[in-house]
């Protein structure tokens, strides 16, 4: 009997220190500024990516387009402040995104696309000490 008990006792610790935990978690959301979450659209020479496509494209063709974090100059990549992911939207749909591992790659990568109309391409690049930054650029589709 008395290892049941001693079970139970453990279950219910376990099951305190997990409400605990979430309930600190839900707090931390908190401590965030309105402008940590909230993408930024304007222009920050370090931090705003760079979006290379062409203005129109083929209908259903693969092209490239590339992304490099910092308009003005690259972004570093240390581990204390890098760029954590790159992503490529098609309006509000996500097309792709990729990770970026600290000192060991750099903030700048080239996604290979074909889209079947035309609409707004956007980069948003999120590095560790704010909310992502995004670019856009127009682009035209036409019939092959």
């Amino acid at each position: 009997m008395s290892s049941i008990r001693r079970l139970i006792r453990s279950a219910a610790a376990l099951a305190a220190m997990a409400a605990a935990t979430h309930a600190a978690a839900a707090g931390q959301e908190e401590q965030f500024t309105p402008e940590f979450k909230e993408v930024h659209s304007s222009y920050d020479a370090k931090h705003t990516p760079k979006l290379a496509a062409p203005d129109s494209v083929k209908r259903g063709e693969w092209f490239d387009v590339s992304v490099s974090v910092g308009a003005g100059g690259e972004h570093p990549s240390l581990s204390e402040h890098h760029v954590r992911y790159i992503a490529l939207y098609k309006d509000t749909a996500e097309i792709a995104r990729v990770y970026l591992h600290p000192v060991f790659s750099a903030p700048r990568v080239t996604f290979t696309i074909a889209l079947d109309e035309s609409g707004t391409l956007r980069a948003l690049a999120e590095p560790t000490h704010s909310a992502a930054w995004e670019s856009s650029k127009k682009i035209t589709v036409r019939a092959p």
